[in-house]
């Protein structure tokens, strides 16, 4: 697919080594960036000068798209645990009920506010496979799959799609309940739905693999599937999320989840750990050694009450960590950023939040920025990204005159864009060399919300 090329100025960007001036992006016909140039002047004639500083987008690390068709329904605690029976029961309600029409549907509109949200690519973690009963979809075994691509394409978002290995209930074999059983996936037909994901080619859709737990695959599948994945492939694992889970899988093994992964020789770059909340010392430096990354998910982990992660243990150990929406109940990274820095400073009770004592660390929002955008790469399985030559042509246009980034003077802009909200900071934003949302309007809004209302009646009718 051949695009127009892009030629555009801006006033600054951020850069690998931060905020540049005067910086001149230049993509070309497969929507890269083929020039990014700061210190070039004034805009050349032919170049559209933005309005405004630049940002790269960012990779959203871990969604769960039919999330969002409860997001913000779950709150009830009327009875002892009816905290989190209430969260179970919205998401089976809502798995029982999806076709591939009303997945589609609920994945653009919260595609589209992701991208309102400064991200540009999607790590969408696929779980919700077959029909409520555990059978076949009629016709096709990638419906639901090829419903989330559709979805991101009409939004106009980049897509890395996990497709999720579940085999089991737990690590006894016990079987899937009734209303898990549409999550169920074997590995013959995990990796046939990987190969004819893959073959497709389409723009700006990549694939990777997804393991529910450790609990719900055998060994033999995990490390099946990692050979499997080979270095091509990401994997991504969701992992010791909760505490109950850790001494469930330590009493089941004789070692935590982690350490367990690790002593099997399974850790790898190619491999993404999601939450990964409640492990030791000795556990994240394996991940470190191994090259792996981390995903984590400050708003979903604090909705559900799984614990805080100790962020700078991560960062020490040099292990990159990415953002994910997970659960919908934010869909912001800004908000992300924010709850991740505020979280490490109620932990150490200073606002040194991200680093232990002593460690040095920049100041502000920079360093998180930085560290989200590497970690992001890392779990998209991107080689290049940011407002670099070779990566894909995504930037957001920074709106200043917005209430909440008003009057910022330039050098702490980054800072007022993570740490004072709420607001709509986006002006504009790029995807792959083509613009998708200008002056705060994405182009099919009306209509893909129009959609999710109605698939939203449709939900809940009942």
């Amino acid at each position: 697919m051949n695009l127009e090329p892009l030629n555009l100025w801006a006033p600054r960007a951020w850069l690998p080594g931060g905020w540049a001036e005067q910086v001149l992006l230049r993509s070309d016909a497969t929507g890269h960036w083929c020039e990014v140039r700061p210190n070039a002047g004034l805009p050349p004639p032919g170049t559209l000068a933005l309005g405004g500083a630049v940002l790269p987008g960012l990779v959203d690390a871990h969604s769960h798209a039919f999330h969002r068709a409860f997001a913000g329904l779950a709150e009830r605690f009327d009875a002892p645990g009816a905290g989190l029976h209430s969260w179970g029961a919205m998401r089976d309600h809502v798995a029982a009920r999806l076709t591939p029409e009303l997945l589609q549907a609920v994945a653009a509109h919260l595609y589209v506010e992701l991208l309102h949200g400064g991200y540009t690519h999607v790590c969408e973690f696929h779980d919700l496979h077959d029909q409520a009963d555990g059978s076949p979809l009629p016709d096709d075994a990638q419906r639901m799959a090829w419903a989330l691509a559709d979805a991101a394409q009409e939004a106009g978002v980049g897509l890395t799609l996990l497709p999720v290995l579940r085999e089991r209930a737990g690590s006894s074999g016990e079987p899937l309940g009734e209303g898990q059983r549409r999550f169920g996936r074997g590995l013959e037909r995990l990796l046939q739905e990987v190969q004819a994901l893959q073959e497709c080619k389409r723009p700006m859709l990549c694939v990777g693999l997804g393991v529910h737990a450790l609990s719900a695959v055998t060994p033999q599948s995990l490390a099946q599937l990692a050979r499997e994945a080979g270095p091509d492939l990401r994997l991504h694992i969701q992992i010791a999320e909760h505490q109950a889970y850790v001494r469930a899988w330590r009493e089941a093994t004789g070692a935590s989840p982690v350490q367990w992964l690790a002593q099997q020789g399974l850790l790898s770059p190619h491999w993404t750990l999601v939450h990964a909340t409640h492990v030791s010392d000795e556990e994240v430096r394996a991940v470190g050694q191994a090259g792996a990354s981390l995903v984590l998910c400050p708003s979903s982990e604090a909705n559900l009450g799984d614990g805080l992660a100790d962020l700078a243990r991560w960062i020490e150990a040099g292990v990159p960590v990415a953002v994910g929406s997970d659960s919908q109940v934010t869909r912001t990274w800004r908000e992300e950023l924010r709850w991740l820095d505020y979280g490490q400073r109620l932990l150490r009770q200073q606002r040194q939040g991200q680093s232990r004592p002593n460690t040095p660390s920049t100041s502000g929002a920079g360093r998180l920025w930085t560290m989200a955008q590497q970690g992001g790469a890392a779990a998209a399985g991107m080689k290049h990204w940011g407002l670099v030559e070779g990566a894909r042509a995504d930037l957001l246009v920074v709106d200043t005159s917005d209430a909440s980034l008003l009057g910022t003077p330039a050098p702490q802009l980054l800072d007022a864009v993570v740490f004072c909200s709420p607001g709509r900071p986006w002006r504009d934003a790029v995807v792959g060399g083509r613009f998708v949302v200008r002056n705060h309007v994405h182009a099919h809004s009306a209509g893909i919300a129009g959609r999710f209302e109605r698939a939203m009646r449709s939900l809940w009718s009942l």
